[in-house]
């Protein structure tokens, strides 16, 4: 089985990032392909709406001068997708935001690539909001049929400086107990992955 993390804080070595590869530790110990895609600081444009992925029904963007595509790939090969970001503003990165609408629209234009796939979100956050950011992932992930695993509490880690979540032993207490939840719940899913209802662009059946 594979998962991909995607951090969409401009951070590199920061607290998502530590709270993002504290959560595959468990998913390598059981023997996961897991990967890591540092999103933040990318070139990534927001949706323009154009529709063209209705058209060409290729599994990918008509937009093609930045990385969208490429995370997009790793995203619809996994069965288990962890996305995390700072909190800005109460809410996520522009990054993750452009990837977010931008899958999530690919998706339903193929036949709703990922329904059925494990999707998770982390939060970094100084003090507040980010409750927000982290519903705005599982949106995208409830519209697109996805799962979403609980966790002993919300997946969000307090800091502020590089690394400073480290320090915040129940937010990293939840990124442990996250894989491992992961990894159960893909070994239950796994089986009965390709038979998920397909939905088509209105949604019926």
């Amino acid at each position: 089985m594979k998962a991909v993390a995607i951090n969409g804080s401009p951070r590199k070595g920061g607290n998502t990032e530590i709270m993002l590869r504290e959560a595959l530790k468990p998913l390598d110990a059981a023997g996961w392909e897991t990967s890591f895609i540092q999103l933040g600081a990318a070139k990534i444009r927001g949706c323009i709406a154009c529709y063209k992925c209705f058209e060409n029904k290729d599994r990918k963007c008509a937009v093609k001068n930045d990385v969208a595509n490429d995370c997009m790939a790793e995203m619809f090969a996994a069965d288990a997708i962890i996305l995390g970001t700072p909190t800005y503003f109460t809410d996520v990165t522009a990054e993750l935001k452009a990837l977010l609408d931008r899958s999530g629209l690919v998706s339903i234009a193929n036949g709703s690539l990922l329904a059925g796939k494990i999707g998770a979100a982390v939060v970094a956050v100084r003090r507040g909001g980010a409750t927000h950011a982290y519903d705005t992932i599982n949106h995208m992930y409830l519209m697109s049929g996805m799962i979403v695993p609980g966790s002993i509490y919300w997946n969000i880690g307090y800091g502020l400086n590089p690394g400073e979540v480290s320090g915040d032993e129940e937010a990293m207490r939840n990124m442990n107990h996250l894989g491992r939840a992961i990894d159960w719940l893909g070994r239950c899913v796994k089986p009965n992955m390709g038979s998920y209802p397909a939905m088509n662009q209105t949604g019926e059946k």
